[in-house]
């Protein structure tokens, strides 16, 4: 049982709690320090940042966690969770020692570090903290002057566990953009992922595709093998094409070398077929939707890619197997039958668009309930301009994130396209009177972001938060 933490008098740290760090804290107060850095998670505003010192400054005190293992990195702005959760499943079903490094999480910050698809004990995310907590105790601001934000720590701490481990690959989710993303302290890497580029967090990455494919393609590094998923915008691959050819990286377009498509599918699973240089692959994919077969045959050319760099070739059962196993919830999940409850994070038009697509090509739904709720920022509009044919009745609801979207804004942007919407406080609310009146086949879509989808999975499931 770790020492309650007290700390003594002198120094005082980014919570305001004075003292040195020399006792082991415990999971809460590990949080609750983490959470005393800028976030832009929790705050929307974003630290701005002309590179990677600081980060690139703890991770040598720590004593560079990051190197000595096969890596794999993957941007984008749609898909690359998904595709990493794929990747790391296919791996892991080979026989080797994983780590998993993504965001957000969806009720605890452990499931951000995973070992072997695992996410790691409170204990040791909590261990892992106290010897960050250590080395960088006596410099709150920054290692070089500057703020370290929440997301270098939680990612340190990632490097920290698979080094610990230790894991024979690592496969490392971007956080936002790429360029001067915290995970992009890589000098060399195995391969590096875009999944499919489009306009998001415009503030902050570009007004344009362009601008936003150039954040992207930055992580890109000499050597290494680039596999690029289908773009829809010409110019984000041309961006990728160019980046891969200044680095004299070699590139994989895996919408030229790769085909795929469905065999048949029922409400939790797909069975799919990938035909690429390698041949015909069948398997079985417990994520629903045209847009994951994509996901898939993607993370299929990466681990084809990292096979060969390492003079390997993957057998066909392999693959298939690590795409059967892939758990990546809250991505068009069902969660209850009698009526029918699907959870999803789509949170933009893209997102909302395949949602739709999904709903009416998987589930042959033509009325459906939605519950909504959204990021402050996002496009409530685009998304409603999506699912409002699909809805015969919106609850607009806040979820218990910072940065949730008032309910009335939603509920105004549905009132606005003829559809019937009202507000609700919270999930919980919505969705048990949701549940009681509609009938056995009725369809209930959770949507609007992976934190209300979150909170509905946890709620119906009696997962503990």
């Amino acid at each position: 049982m770790p020492r309650p933490y007290r700390a003594p008098s002198d120094h005082v740290p980014p919570n305001g709690r004075r003292g040195r760090y020399n006792t082991t804290v415990t999971y809460d107060e590990a949080i609750e320090w983490l959470l005393s850095f800028a976030d832009f998670e929790r705050s929307g505003r974003f630290q701005d940042r002309p590179d990677l010192t600081p980060m690139l400054a703890l991770l040598e005190r720590l004593g560079n966690p990051h190197l000595g293992r096969a890596t794999v990195h993957i941007a984008g702005s749609k898909g690359k969770g998904s595709v990493a959760a794929m990747v790391d499943s296919i791996l892991l079903a080979d026989g080797r020692r994983t780590g998993l490094y993504t965001s957000p999480h969806l009720v605890h910050y452990t499931e951000r570090i995973r070992l072997d698809h695992e996410p790691i004990s409170p204990g040791r995310f909590a261990s892992l903290a106290t010897r960050v907590q250590r080395v960088i105790g006596e410099s709150p601001l920054g290692l070089d002057g500057r703020q370290l934000v929440t997301f270098d720590l939680l990612t340190a701490l990632g490097f920290m566990a698979f080094e610990s481990q230790p894991v024979d690959v690592q496969v490392v989710e971007v956080g936002l953009g790429g360029r001067v993303d915290s995970t992009n302290v890589f000098d060399t890497k195995d391969v590096a992922v875009v999944t499919p580029i489009s306009l998001e967090h415009t503030a902050i990455l570009g007004d344009t595709v362009e601008q936003i494919a150039r954040e992207k393609a930055a992580i890109l590094r000499p050597g290494c093998n680039v596999v690029m998923g289908t773009q829809a915008h010409p110019e984000a691959e041309g961006v990728v094409r160019r980046c891969a050819s200044q680095v004299d990286a070699p590139l994989i377009d895996v919408a030229s070398e790769y085909r795929w498509g469905i065999v048949t599918h029922d409400r939790r699973s797909q069975d799919i077929r990938i035909k690429g240089p390698n041949g015909n692959l069948i398997a079985k994919l417990p994520l629903l939707g045209k847009h994951q077969i994509e996901n898939a045959a993607t993370a299929v050319a990466t681990v084809e890619v990292l096979t060969q760099r390492e003079g390997k070739s993957l057998p066909k059962d392999t693959l298939a197997k690590g795409l059967a196993n892939v758990r990546w919830p809250c991505r068009i999940e069902v969660i209850r039958e009698d009526p029918l409850v699907i959870v999803d994070g789509a949170h933009n038009r893209d997102s909302a668009r395949r949602l739709a697509e999904t709903l009416v090509e998987y589930f042959a739904a033509d009325r459906v309930l939605f519950v909504i709720g959204c990021g402050s920022d996002k496009d409530i509009d685009g998304l409603a301009e999506e699912v409002a044919p699909l809805a015969s009745r919106v609850l607009a609801v806040r979820s218990e994130h910072p940065r949730a979207m008032d309910p009335q804004r939603i509920a105004e942007a549905f009132g606005r396209l003829g559809v019937d919407s009202r507000t609700m406080d919270k999930v919980s609310e919505a969705l048990d009177p949701a549940i009681a009146s509609v009938g056995s086949h009725a369809l209930i879509c959770v949507a609007g972001s992976l934190f209300v989808a979150a909170e509905a999975r946890a709620h119906v499931l009696g997962v503990r938060t």
